[in-house]
């Protein structure tokens, strides 16, 4: 008598034999959703200390756009600091004005401060620029994600700095360093390249950390499918026109064929900011002449763009 097709079995948890939820193909393993989350907890402290990205007296803002990596780093950092006095987070939204996306998405970021009691501040591009992005790129929507990226980083850095913040975090992963570092390398933009954001600043600006920077993509959406957190969202409309999107096909590609291939490609920036630090080469940072912004120009480019764009 036929008993019909057998189901699969789920592989086994390398650490302790439960099913496992992820394979991590540049380690081997397989893990539960219970070693998944010791696993990404363990590594996001370890990137934290080792690169002193967050120390006792910070105020951090961390950017909560309400998408999967921002959620997954608030989570993430409110497990690790939420119970110190000596460490305190604030959770910072920035409101582009894009119809039928950045509502979702900003819902989804105040259901997530609300259920941790983190303190939360919203920036809109209308406050701070006079108009939504949907009217700013009307005839520059190729331009969008350059567009969008300088006046966002403003908007972040005013929430940070109304929240009185001495470090700001951002949930850019592995993916998404690994993207950029080959994004520069095929602009030629060396400098860019070896510029380290988390840098001490010397009080010239506030500096921007990424807890979530050896953590990969889909270990973030795992993670919070395990927690039970997990939003199905929309993608941002603008995303069809960005380099990005083509750099990350092909990378995702090549991971999948060679495991540890982002990893790789963060690591050898690593290296090249370590043979470049001290290098006086570059165009050192000063101030914008217009905004007092600290840039490496003498205009900023939030600058430039207003002159072109913005009324």
């Amino acid at each position: 008598m036929s008993l019909g097709p057998r189901r699969p079995v789920a592989p086994a948890c390398t650490l302790c034999g439960e099913p496992a939820v992820i394979h991590q193909r540049h380690t081997g393993r397989f893990l539960c959703g219970t070693h998944l989350i010791a696993d990404m907890e363990q590594r996001v402290s370890e990137t934290i200390v080792s690169r002193q990205q967050i120390v006792p007296g910070d105020c951090v803002a961390v950017g909560l756009s309400g998408g999967k990596d921002s959620t997954a780093l608030l989570l993430l950092l409110h497990h690790l600091f939420g119970s110190r006095n000596d460490i305190r987070l604030v959770a910072v939204t920035v409101d582009e004005g894009i119809d039928g996306y950045r509502e979702a998405t900003a819902r989804s970021a105040e259901g997530l401060v609300r259920r941790l009691g983190v303190t939360h501040i919203t920036v809109s591009f209308g406050e701070l620029f006079g108009d939504t992005l949907d009217t700013i790129l009307k005839g520059h929507k190729t331009q969008a994600c350059s567009i969008c990226g300088i006046l966002r980083k403003k908007a972040l850095v005013t929430g940070a700095e109304r929240a009185g913040a001495t470090k700001l975090a951002t949930g850019h992963n592995l993916d998404d360093e690994a993207q950029s570092v080959l994004m520069n390398v095929l602009r030629g933009d060396l400098m860019r390249l070896v510029r380290n954001s988390g840098a001490d600043s010397g009080g010239r600006f506030i500096p921007r950390v990424k807890p979530l920077m050896y953590v990969q993509e889909k270990e973030i959406a795992t993670y919070l499918m395990v927690q039970g957190v997990w939003e199905d969202l929309p993608e941002c409309p603008y995303a069809i026109h960005a380099l990005r999107r083509e750099v990350r096909s092909m990378l995702s590609e090549l991971e999948y064929r060679h495991p540890g291939t982002m990893l790789r490609l963060l690591e050898n920036k690593k290296k090249i900011e370590t043979a470049f630090s001290g290098n006086t080469g570059g165009e050192p940072v000063g101030r914008c002449r217009e905004c007092g912004d600290p840039c490496s120009g003498r205009t900023c480019q939030l600058c430039r763009i207003r002159h072109s764009l913005l009324h």
